[in-house]
């Protein structure tokens, strides 16, 4: 696995990889201490598995590089970790296409699990965070979720196995694709139905008879 890690201090940056290298023998770390950096060494690298992003960068901010990343690399899956707790923080990345959101007080195990989550297609929030913001943006009837979204048919296809709950590595396998592009057409489908997780997702194509 090949991680990239963007943050501007560098000893959290350090004790990430010293995490990331404990918890996996084939573990190839790369750092920057800005987005501008970051965003060149995603070009550079075709085989990053994931960004660590943090929010809060000198320059260019977490919530400008994330929609950069999503241009020049779409299917590389970003987690932003942030020191901040608020729900609309939270809400504000996963819109600009973050699959997951750590705050910085959560534990080496929690950001662990994130990190394995967001590599098997899911989307990670923390539950307090996910609680807040279920509970101040409840999913909208199916008719005003969809409303104005185009789906292509390619998304459509996926959108359905994933509501019957089939893994990214099977989609991938019966639609004859890579994992890497079922992941792109998921965390799309997650934004234009403002969906958090794959079972939101799933409710919001049942409400709208798309399955």
């Amino acid at each position: 696995m090949k991680f990239l890690i963007v943050d501007d201090h560098p000893v959290l940056r350090e004790g990430i990889a010293a995490l990331l290298r404990q918890a996996g023998s084939d573990v190839d770390i790369i750092q920057a201490g800005d987005a501008a950096e970051g965003l060149r060494l995603a070009e550079a690298h075709a085989d990053f598995d994931a960004v660590i992003l943090d929010m809060m960068l000198p320059g260019m901010d977490g919530v400008t590089a994330l929609g950069k990343f999503g241009l020049v690399r779409p299917e590389l899956p970003v987690i932003v970790l942030s020191s901040s707790e608020d729900p609309a923080d939270a809400r504000r990345a996963l819109a600009h296409g973050a699959l997951g959101y750590v705050p910085k007080s959560a534990s080496q195990h929690t950001l662990l699990a994130a990190i394995r989550l967001v590599m098997n297609g899911e989307v990670y929030v923390p539950p307090l965070i996910l609680s807040a913001l279920t509970a101040t943006q409840p999913m909208s009837p199916g008719h005003q979720t969809i409303a104005g979204v185009i789906l292509s048919d390619r998304q459509l296809e996926v959108l359905r196995r994933l509501s019957m709950g089939q893994p990214n590595k099977i989609i991938a396998y019966e639609l004859n694709l890579s994992e890497k592009t079922v992941k792109a057409h998921v965390t799309a489908i997650f934004r234009m139905l403002n969906a958090v997780n794959r079972t939101q997702a799933a409710a919001a194509a049942r409400q709208a008879g798309l399955v």
